[in-house]
């Protein structure tokens, strides 16, 4: 980001906005499921530490809250970053912000989680659907929303 301040700040903004929907929608929509919010942010850490992480109370679940955020300022970063290259990422922003939420729900459940250390589960076209229609407003829409808002 070439020791550009506004471009960090607008990255700042958008994974902040990311992560902070997107932990909100996931302990709202998934405990209507029965998940409740420390297992699962600890489900998150054990991407880092495997089943280990469910016996680690709260610190583990703040492992996991980090590493949430953490992946939201990743995925805001690579939108900036791709918008200076490509316009109509900052020109069609709804658009590119809601195909962007699909792409980063399928690279975190078909290439990350695969191969992090999450115990592997079943199939479900139900959670599935969930999960995109979480990203597109919780991860991408924010983001590219954040990015056409901020950045001059």
């Amino acid at each position: 980001m070439e020791n550009n301040p506004n471009a960090v700040r607008v990255v700042l903004w958008a994974g902040f906005a990311c992560g902070v929907l997107d932990i909100t929608a996931a302990f709202i929509v998934y405990g209507f499921f029965g998940a409740k919010p420390v297992p699962l942010l600890q489900g998150i850490a054990s991407g880092l530490l495997g089943p280990r992480a469910f016996q680690g109370g709260l610190a583990t679940a703040l492992l996991g809250l980090l590493c949430h955020f953490v992946i939201a300022f990743g995925a805001a970063t690579v939108y900036f970053v791709a918008s200076r290259a490509i316009p109509f990422l900052i020109q069609n922003a709804v658009i590119s912000g809601a195909l962007y939420g699909v792409a980063v729900y399928f690279f975190m459940n078909r290439i990350v989680v695969p191969f992090s250390a999450v115990a592997k589960r079943p199939f479900s076209l139900k959670l599935m659907i969930v999960g995109i229609v979480i990203h597109i407003f919780c991860v991408g829409l924010p983001i590219s929303l954040s990015v056409r808002r901020f950045y001059k």
